[in-house]
């Protein structure tokens, strides 16, 4: 049965258990992991299914604001020309928070740039290798009032069981996560209806902070859906319940930032994880992947941190880290083996926020991997204490640095793409322009009426 086949049995099944849908959003991801495309009535499925969805490949490309980006050489120099998108397997779906009977698939396209397919070329060296990749996200995230402050800030909802408002962070506090617990309980069901694998959700360091995990699976395109997707479910859900949900890095100045923490081992033709050694000291393998994503750990910061509040993250003291370092069980550090069973063992990259957009986080860990696997290359020794104190590569703490070493990158180059790479330049350098032409409340507060 081909793709195409596949897809078409699917969309009939799910129409005839659904006989009430009557609209279908239909989308891609885009170069910052915001969602793009159109409403269709149900009856315009079967042509997308059968010649796709036209839609203008500038879409993959905006910058944050979803303003053009002339940079990318999308715009003048095609004509803003369409391009053919195909539904992803398996994801067409209900929307289950919504009123309307309303239906969801996930498009991709074989341009280059289309983030899935910058993922999607990274694991075909992996196929090539024998090699899969298994992964896990884990993304922390803040509720909030849909009203701002005085000032305009965000705020903490109101907590539905006190009528106060959560001003205090109560970490792993099962109270704090009872306080929503019809918005966790239908956001854990959603996530089944629409096979997102959703596992644990914990209070965190923040008010209103919360961290939810997804399973580990043998399919990392997958696992960048199910994280670009389960965002989408988590604002919906809370949005229904009268609140607001940020996967913003850093939306309080003195609070908790947000992190996406990937979990990752890798198995061979024989399913056998080859991180797993003797002991819990790992194998030759676990140590040539440390050394890789040590490697590529500074070029990748501009799409582990990929906009000016991600920055606000990497504070001394923080619980982000501030320089390539890896340690055993070790939160403090860049790259964490965690204790586990042998057959389980894997690695934790505790770098990106979850501001990212999950496929290129993926696409810099794996390829950065199994750079390493490649070339036999050696870790740094493990850390023990405060990872920030240690004598080891600071990780570029302004979003102009970031760019500088990402463009400069042979690693981003050969794992990425000089396209893509010219592409995501483009965006970033332009979303950094407009917020610097941007007079900030703080310097109104700071000069407006004194100077």
């Amino acid at each position: 049965m081909t793709e195409a086949d596949k897809i078409t049995q699917q969309a009939t099944s799910f129409f005839e258990q659904h006989p009430h849908i009557e609209t279908v959003e239909a989308f891609v991801v885009d170069v910052n992991g915001v969602l793009r495309g159109k409403w269709l009535p149900r009856e315009s499925m079967k042509k997308v299914i059968s010649s796709g969805l036209r839609l203008p490949l500038s879409g993959f490309a905006p910058d944050v604001f979803g303003n053009d980006v002339p940079g990318t050489g999308l715009i003048v120099e095609t004509g803003d020309n369409d391009g053919v998108c195909s539904p992803v397997p398996d994801s067409l779906c209900v929307v289950p928070w919504l009123e309307t009977p309303t239906a969801q698939v996930m498009l991709q396209s074989d341009f280059f740039g289309d983030p899935r397919q910058v993922l999607a070329q990274v694991l075909n060296l992996y196929k090539k290798a024998g090699l899969t990749p298994v992964v896990a996200a884990e993304l922390e995230f803040y509720l909030l009032d849909t009203k701002r402050d005085e000032r305009g800030a965000p705020q903490p909802p109101i907590n539905p069981s006190t009528g106060r408002r959560a001003n205090d962070a109560h970490t792993y506090s099962l109270g704090e996560a009872d306080a929503f617990r019809k918005t966790f309980a239908d956001i854990i069901q959603f996530c089944r209806t629409q096979n997102i694998p959703a596992d644990t959700m914990i209070s965190e360091n923040g008010p209103g902070q919360f961290e939810i995990n997804l399973n580990h699976i043998p399919d990392a395109l997958k696992a960048a859906d199910d994280a670009v997707l389960i965002k989408r479910v988590i604002k919906g859900v809370a949005q229904r319940d009268g609140m607001a949900a940020t996967f913003m890095a850093k939306p309080y100045a003195d609070k908790s930032g947000s992190g996406m923490h990937v979990h990752f081992s890798i198995l061979n033709k024989q399913g056998k994880n080859i991180f797993a050694g003797k002991n819990e000291k790992g194998s030759p393998a676990l140590q040539y992947a440390l050394g890789g994503l040590l490697a590529a750990m500074a070029d990748s910061m501009a799409i582990l941190a990929p906009n000016a509040n991600s920055y606000r993250r990497f504070q001394v003291g923080s619980h982000a880290p501030v320089k390539a370092t890896w340690g055993y069980d070790n939160r403090s550090a860049a790259l964490r083996v965690p204790q586990s069973d042998i057959d389980a063992t894997r690695i934790e990259y505790r770098v990106a926020g979850a501001d990212v957009n999950p496929y290129l986080v993926l696409a810099v860990i794996l390829g950065a991997a199994l750079d390493g696997l490649t070339r036999k290359l050696k870790p740094s020794a493990s850390i023990k204490g405060n990872a920030a104190e240690a004598k080891a590569p600071a990780l570029p703490t302004s979003w102009e640095s970031a760019l500088v070493l990402f463009e400069k990158s042979k690693f981003i180059d050969r794992f990425i793409g000089k396209k893509y790479k010219k592409l995501y330049l483009a965006c970033k350098r332009q979303e950094k322009t407009l917020l610097e032409a941007r007079v900030s409340s703080a310097e109104h507060d700071a000069y407006l009426r004194d100077i």
